[in-house]
């Protein structure tokens, strides 16, 4: 099964509540655009912390290179361009 030329992959990286309190967080998604992007953050945080999307503040939503994701959604998705281009390359450090 081949990637579709439209899918990219992005890092939404924001703030949610988690519980009681408020933390960042960083997901990696396979999407066609921006917008699916962000509504795949909302669809995922909802379902998994019972987060409301006003609730929810994104900050920011970047285009990677999938080859610096360690997240199995984004390896899977596009595990064939990975190989082609020569393998994992270790994640950049966000805290430098």
């Amino acid at each position: 099964m081949q990637v579709a030329d439209s899918m990219k992959a992005y890092r939404v990286s924001g703030i949610a509540p988690f519980g009681s309190v408020r933390n960042k967080f960083s997901l990696d998604l396979p999407a066609e655009s921006k917008d699916a992007a962000e509504h795949m953050a909302y669809s995922i945080l909802g379902s998994r912390h019972k987060a409301k999307r006003r609730a929810i503040s994104i900050d920011s939503i970047t285009e990677i290179d999938p080859r610096t994701s360690t997240e199995p959604r984004i390896l899977h998705t596009f595990r064939e361009q990975i190989e082609l281009a020569g393998g994992t390359i270790a994640p950049t450090s966000e805290e430098e």
